[in-house]
């Protein structure tokens, strides 16, 4: 274990950061990490220069190798990444907090009495070269008290899309969840094609949920509020469109918003295509 900077500076935090393949973003994301105490890459074996990159700009590097089982990479890394800190911060590799975020880290770590075993955070999306701040907005379980977070296993080992990272679904917290302001700068920038991929491989997993009935229920269970109210509203893809561009005034946000709308609206059409298409060829829908 390498004990963590004591600086009063610094935030005794410990951010975890996921990482496959991201020679091209992660240099920059660990170098807007400089405020925390401690910093973790735990890398999936990339094929580039992600691990290189990490160690160079002082980070330390963990290798996760998926063996096709429980645990997947997240519950991993809280169970591999050695650390004396009370809090992590988990993050992916196109994540890095924002100003007003780092400020309210501060107050929660001097003003902490143990009363909250995790806070969700706010993301903030860069979509297609513009910041988004209006339309649907999305909130993590990110940051988590060590010993009082875990994700379960739901059981979607087998389902195909995401595999070794766990979905869309939040982590199980013993005590309390608090929420903060601050937001988390989910700043992609890859083209936009690779945001169409990645979503083509959720819907893949999305789709094998729905027609996996108890699966389904235990992803369910571990969604956000939102996300599990939005997860029942019927016609989603017109709903969602209509939701985000209208009614959160994503047209605010210019051609961006509506792009990013009508985006998120064809992932769920391309969810129910091919929900339907599992259902007709038949497959275990226990």
């Amino acid at each position: 274990m390498n004990s963590p900077r004591r600086s009063s500076s610094l935030l005794q935090i410990s951010v975890i950061v996921l990482a496959k393949n991201e020679e091209a973003q992660i240099g920059d994301t660990l170098s807007k990490l400089s405020r925390f105490a401690e910093v973790t890459v735990v890398d999936s074996r990339s094929e580039d220069r992600t691990a290189e990159i990490a160690l160079a700009h002082g980070a330390r590097v963990l290798q996760f190798d998926w063996d096709g089982r429980y645990p997947k990479k997240k519950q991993w890394s809280l169970e591999n990444v050695d650390t004396e800190l009370d809090w992590t911060l988990l993050l992916d590799a196109d994540e890095t907090p924002t100003d007003e975020l780092l400020t309210e880290l501060e107050a929660v770590l001097r003003a902490d009495s143990g009363s909250y075993s995790a806070y969700d955070l706010p993301l903030r999306y860069r979509f297609a070269g513009t910041v988004l701040r209006h339309g649907h907005k999305v909130t993590k379980r990110s940051l988590l008290r060590a010993g009082r977070c875990r994700f379960p296993d739901v059981g979607d080992e087998l389902v195909p899309g995401i595999r070794e990272v766990e979905g869309h679904y939040q982590p199980e917290v013993d005590g309390r969840t608090g929420r903060l302001s601050g937001a988390i700068l989910h700043d992609d920038q890859d083209p936009v094609s690779s945001w169409f991929d990645r979503h083509n491989r959720y819907s893949d997993w999305e789709a094998h949920l729905r027609v996996k009935r108890d699966v389904r229920t235990a992803v369910a269970q571990r969604r956000s509020r939102q996300g599990r109210l939005f997860d029942r509203v019927p016609f989603k893809p017109a709903a969602f469109f209509l939701y985000s561009y209208l009614f959160r005034a994503g047209f605010l946000d210019g051609r961006a918003g509506f792009d990013y709308a009508f985006a998120l609206s064809s992932y769920y059409w391309q969810i129910g295509v091919k929900t339907r298409e599992l259902q007709r060829s038949g497959p275990d829908t226990r």
